[in-house]
């Protein structure tokens, strides 16, 4: 077996194979995606429960009024698909359920798209995920250079994206200024 096959077959466990308390890799995700829907049924009876004390708890307060009231937009004008949507986008995923809670978006819809969005985004995720961190893994214990200037290259372009966003929302701010 060449050395490359060997360094993809150490990247991602077989399936069937046992990976961690000694379940395989398959179960212990689909374990991880259970739970995943269960932290986001948690999260919309927080957010029902809570309902417009949403905005003075420490969470609220937190997240800011501004931005709750955003995501309660993107809630209103798209519903349970909104909520589908926020698995993919890092800043929602957490915030989104709870306002879908608060709101008081149809359950039945929101128990949907919330399995969707776990069947969809946690495998990718997971095996994509785990794939990444143990290739990472690999280049370093090859080249530790390479993994460093990857390391760099990933830092740059975060920091590259986080910069553009701070501009563009103040562009943003700043015609909205002029505008009023």
């Amino acid at each position: 077996m060449s050395r490359d096959m060997t360094a993809a077959m150490i990247a991602v466990p077989a399936p069937d194979t046992p990976y961690w308390l000694n379940l395989p890799y398959w179960l212990v995700g689909v374990i991880l995606m259970i739970a995943l829907f269960g932290a986001f049924q948690v999260y919309y009876w927080v957010g029902r429960r809570l309902g417009e004390k949403l905005y003075e708890s420490r969470i609220g307060r937190k997240v800011g009024r501004a931005r709750i009231e955003a995501v309660e937009r993107v809630v209103e004008k798209w519903g349970a698909l909104a909520v589908y949507g926020c698995f993919w986008v890092p800043g929602l995923r957490h915030t989104l359920p709870w306002v879908a809670g608060a709101l008081r978006v149809s359950y039945p819809w929101y128990v949907v798209a919330s399995a969707l969005g776990c069947l969809t985004w946690a495998p990718l995720w997971w095996f994509g995920g785990a794939a990444a961190l143990w290739g990472y893994v690999q280049l370093a214990s090859h080249s530790p250079v390479a993994a460093a200037a990857v390391a760099v290259l990933v830092a740059g372009a975060v920091a590259g994206f986080v910069v553009w966003r701070r501009r563009r929302r103040r562009a943003t701010a700043d015609e909205e200024a002029v505008a009023a």
